[in-house]
């Protein structure tokens, strides 16, 4: 559903009617209608208005969704609204993935990072830890922006670049920021994909995930196993794969989980031991939804 409070804002401003619109900018009644009903108008016919009450297309109209964790995130990411949970999400999923990961930043370094836009550097921080944290944040961002829309390679490879572009790793001549790797690799001691065989293995696993009618959490998480043990960055996997799953459960309504770093030894068994075993990985990423519930009802926002 669309919301039109720029656009009422814009006419209230200029002393115009919708009604006016009709005939200022040949506009038919019908859409008129649409806009009363929050339906989405064409690209070209919200270039005109804009056009026409001289501002931003963007300014005019945003989107609701009826999922609240959604909705929620939205406009506390619109109206850069702090203590809520649009904060205290980058905050804890970007402490927790990061630091998976390898990452030696704090959690009150990675929320100094994103409330203020400073650091106070602690021994053995890295460059790219700092660079990581903020571009996690932005990743965030874009999979919030994203999240209604269908999962697709492209989605999935600019949370990549989004993620390691600038980094050390961007340097090198043979790693691949935001496209799919070059070189063989292992997770755990256990082999992945080769580089040949990432993209077909890659475009079958969204086939069959995007053929499904209704996703749940159980569907959720076994793509984000299968997207881990294909493995297709040079490095950086294990971010993107969760930030998928960040994505998908606010696409189709599901609680997000947050996998937490003292639970990382049990999301890596969960993984490892999938392909004979995959209550485990789905215990850990069940007790991860437990994790974003507290955090609603700390917020009191409702889960249901």
């Amino acid at each position: 559903m669309i919301s039109y409070d720029g656009l009422y804002e814009q006419l209230r401003r200029k002393g115009i009617t919708k009604t006016d619109l009709t005939s200022e900018i040949g506009i038919s009644s019908r859409t008129i209608a649409k806009i009363a009903k929050g339906e989405k108008l064409s690209n070209k016919t919200m270039e005109k208005i804009a056009a026409f009450l001289g501002c931003d297309v963007h300014s005019l109209y945003r989107e609701k969704s009826d999922n609240l964790i959604l909705q929620t995130l939205r406009e506390e990411k619109e109206g850069r609204i702090s203590g809520g949970l649009y904060h205290e999400l980058q905050v804890r999923m970007t402490y927790n993935s990061n630091h998976i990961e390898g990452s030696r930043l704090t959690e009150d370094q990675t929320r100094m990072i994103f409330e203020t836009n400073t650091i106070d550097v602690g021994d053995g921080v890295s460059v790219d830890d700092i660079l990581e944290t903020v571009h996690h944040f932005r990743a965030i961002d874009y999979v919030i922006d994203k999240a209604e829309e269908e999962l697709t390679e492209e989605m999935i490879k600019h949370l990549h670049y989004i993620l390691k572009h600038d980094t050390k790793d961007s340097a090198l001549s043979w790693f691949a920021v935001g496209d799919y790797k070059r070189r063989a690799n292992m997770v755990g001691g256990r082999e992945t994909a080769k580089p040949g065989d990432v993209p077909v293995r890659m475009k079958a696993l969204l086939a069959d995930y995007n053929a499904k009618k209704v996703i749940t959490v159980n569907d959720v998480i076994a793509f984000h196993a299968e997207f881990e043990y294909i493995h297709p960055f040079q490095d950086g996997n294990g971010r993107v794969g969760r930030l998928v799953a960040l994505k998908e459960c606010l696409r189709n309504n599901i609680i997000p989980f947050i996998i937490e770093d003292s639970k990382k030894y049990y999301y890596y068994r969960g993984l490892s031991e999938w392909r004979n075993e995959k209550g485990w990985l789905t215990d850990t990423c069940l007790d991860g939804q437990d994790t974003f519930i507290r955090l609603l009802d700390a917020l009191d926002i409702p889960s249901q």
